[in-house]
C-alpha cells in the first residue's frame, strides 16, 4: 500500500556563502530523493511505468548512491571503486537486485551521502585533483555536477512517483 509521504526535507537556502549554497542546494536535492519515496511499496518502488525499464523509483536511488561514491570518493579523493557497474555490465547500478527494498536502499543512499558531506567538507571549493588523462576537476564542478545530477533524477523520480500512484509535489 503506497502512502502519503511527509515532506521532512531541510529548508533551501537563500543566503549565505557559496559553499553553504552549494552543500544547501544539494542537501535539499537529497532530501527531495527521499521525500518522493517515502511511503512507496516495496513492489512500487521496483514497478517500472516508464519506457526504460531500470528508471524505477528504486533503481534511481541506487543509480543517486552510485554517482555520490563516483564523484565525491574515486573522483575528488582516489580512493577504489566499489561501484557494481562494470564495463561490461555498465547498468548494475540501476537494477535492483532481489533482497534489496527501497529502505534499505535509501538508508544506503543517506549513508553514501553523509560520506560525501564528510569528504567535500575538508575540501575548499578550489581544491583539484587530476582527472581524465590531462583535464583537472575541482570540488566546487563536482558539487555543481551533483546539483545538476540530483536535480535531474529528482524529475524523473517526480514522474515515477506521479504516474505510480498519482502524488505529486515539489
Amino acid at each position: 500500500m503506497t502512502q502519503t509521504p511527509v515532506d521532512s526535507r531541510i529548508e533551501l537556502p537563500y543566503t549565505g556563502d557559496e559553499r553553504a549554497l552549494l552543500c544547501g542546494f544539494l542537501d535539499f536535492l537529497r532530501g527531495t530523493i527521499e521525500f518522493k519515496c517515502a511511503g512507496l511499496s516495496d513492489d512500487d518502488a521496483v514497478r517500472s511505468v516508464l519506457p526504460s525499464q531500470l528508471n524505477t523509483a528504486a533503481g534511481i536511488v541506487k543509480h543517486l548512491r552510485w554517482v555520490e561514491h563516483y564523484w565525491f570518493e574515486v573522483a575528488l579523493h582516489g580512493r577504489p571503486s566499489r561501484a557494481p557497474y562494470t564495463r561490461e555490465d555498465p547498468d548494475a547500478d540501476w537494477r535492483v537486485e532481489p533482497g534489496e527494498t527501497i529502505s534499505g536502499l535509501i538508508a544506503d543512499y543517506a549513508e553514501q551521502c553523509t560520506v560525501s558531506r564528510e569528504l567535500v567538507a575538508g575540501l575548499d571549493l578550489d581544491h583539484e585533483v587530476a582527472f581524465r588523462g590531462d583535464k583537472r576537476l575541482s570540488a566546487r564542478w563536482v558539487l555543481i555536477h551533483m546539483i545538476e545530477e540530483t536535480g535531474r533524477h529528482a524529475g524523473h523520480l517526480d514522474v515515477v512517483r506521479e504516474l505510480l500512484d498519482g502524488v505529486t509535489g515539489e
